[in-house]
């Protein structure tokens, strides 16, 4: 896909959201429900993945911070008889 169709995209779906948005105040109590859920589910995964990028930049990259030296793995050797 184009980044041209892309955004295209992108702006069909924030027209049709805020064509919602407007419909809001006229809905019945299901409707409103149902999107309140949606609208909850979309956040609540926007956060999630915020969260597991921040954590999985910092142990990876270190963003700054020096690797603990006590995580670094260790091969076990048997002991000589």
């Amino acid at each position: 896909m184009s980044s041209e169709g892309f955004l295209k995209e992108i702006q069909d779906i924030g027209e049709k959201f805020l064509l919602k948005l407007q419909k809001l105040p006229k809905a019945e109590p299901v409707e409103i429900a149902s999107f309140c859920v949606v609208l909850l589910f979309i956040v609540t995964v926007l956060v999630l993945t915020i969260i597991a990028c921040s954590c999985c930049c910092y142990s990876c990259c270190g963003c700054g911070a020096r690797p603990d030296p006590r995580h670094r793995k260790s091969q076990v050797r048997p002991a000589a008889h």
